[in-house]
């Protein structure tokens, strides 16, 4: 029996997001971004298992632009795919990817100081336990942590910040304000947050001193849960195991999910590794590498984005003779977040579909949610979600 694995590289865009113009980062639209090629111009960019696969050829397909130094012919399927959820963030792209579409608009907290609604001020304040918060604005995580850590320290009063997503992230340290302290704000906050149509409330503990600080990988995503079944939960109900590697199961709300992996990238790829080796037949392994985004794309560093791309490369270039007869792996990512770009938010971009299991086509244009069909066609899934198989 086959086995599927689905990898997020989160954020690795190769551009021509024909909407792009409806996405802003402060006020300079979304066209023209292009993650792949613009790391690949700036900083240099060698993948050859990446490109291998197709990354080039991805590249060239979604904008019309070539990646410098990414021109092999394809030894793997590749394509590139479009999202149609009015939205460039996680959620939404995942859901996609897992056969469902976002069917609403987010709510989304302005770029004004303050940012959040008294009400949600008081909300926070009520449930932490103290009297105010800290922030209160559109910021990069690192930078407000930077800013207000030295206040957090001092008044106990939980750092509160977002960005252009639909998103209300919450920072604290992990000694002083307390982890379990942290994970229980979130929760309790995170129901009327999602009645607001707002996609996730994320727990960002940190630890260090001031001029230390540094977050953690004890994040966690409280999201608000899929409006229809997902590719996770099809697979689930056929009898087979679902495998979620990094922020997965926060991002589907545990739906659909046996077993549960974390950590940073690192560790999350030999957790890949071990699967790949030691995972039973008609197993649906999906998995997420976050720290392409939130190190390099949010914090607009384009050689450490090519480095973390090069590492990956590395790795992908050893799991892939440990697949299986009738395995397939499909490499793909969620939105963009060009580091060239102005501002410090996703950029809305096509992404890549690279397969490996199926021989070397092109595969064109594709939509988010034929992933999910494809993977249910291979895995012999009955499936009523969204998309058509490329297999």
């Amino acid at each position: 029996m086959a086995r599927a694995f689905l990898i997020v590289i989160d954020s690795v865009g190769i551009g021509g997001a024909p909407d792009a113009d409806q996405f802003f980062n402060g006020d300079l639209p979304d066209t023209g971004a292009n993650t792949v090629a613009h790391i690949a111009r700036d900083a240099g960019l060698k993948v050859p298992t990446l490109d291998a696969l197709g990354l080039g050829a991805a590249v060239t397909l979604a904008s019309g632009e070539k990646a410098a130094g990414l021109d092999v012919e394809p030894s793997g399927a590749w394509g590139a795919a479009t999202e149609v959820s009015p939205g460039k963030d996680t959620p939404s792209g995942h859901w996609e990817l897992a056969g469902v579409p976002v069917p609403w608009d987010w709510h989304v907290f302005p770029d004004t100081d303050p940012a959040f609604p008294e009400e949600i001020t008081a909300l926070i304040c009520a449930a932490a336990g103290t009297d105010g918060i800290l922030g209160n604005r559109h910021s990069s995580g690192t930078v407000v942590i930077e800013e207000e850590g030295e206040a957090h320290l001092k008044t106990g009063w939980p750092i509160c910040y977002t960005s252009a997503d639909s998103v209300l992230q919450i920072a604290a340290h992990e000694d002083a304000f307390g982890l379990e302290r942290l994970l229980d704000l979130c929760k309790d906050i995170a129901p009327t947050l999602h009645e607001m149509k707002v996609g996730r409330v994320i727990a960002r503990p940190f630890l260090g001193d001031v001029g230390t600080f540094e977050r953690t990988a004890n994040r966690k995503d409280f999201a608000i849960a899929p409006p229809a079944p997902t590719l996770c939960e099809y697979v689930q109900k056929a009898g087979h195991k679902v495998h979620a590697v990094g922020k997965i199961g926060d991002i589907f709300s545990m739906r659909g999910i046996d077993d549960l992996r974390k950590g940073r990238d690192a560790a999350l790829v030999g957790h890949i590794k071990d699967l790949v080796d030691d995972a039973e037949d008609g197993v649906f392994v999906f998995a997420n590498l976050v720290e392409f985004d939130s190190e390099y794309g949010h914090r607009r560093d384009p050689a450490g984005y090519a480095s973390h791309l090069e590492w990956f490369d590395n790795e992908l270039a050893q799991i892939l003779p440990r697949m299986h007869d009738g395995d397939l792996l499909i490499v793909t990512a969620d939105h963009g977040n060009d580091p060239t770009w102005s501002g410090t938010d996703h950029t809305r971009e096509r992404v890549p579909v690279l397969v490996h299991g199926i021989g070397a086509r092109a595969l064109g244009h594709l939509a988010f949610s034929d992933v999910a069909a494809s993977i249910a066609n291979h895995l012999k899934v009955p499936y009523a979600g969204q998309g058509k198989s490329f297999l």
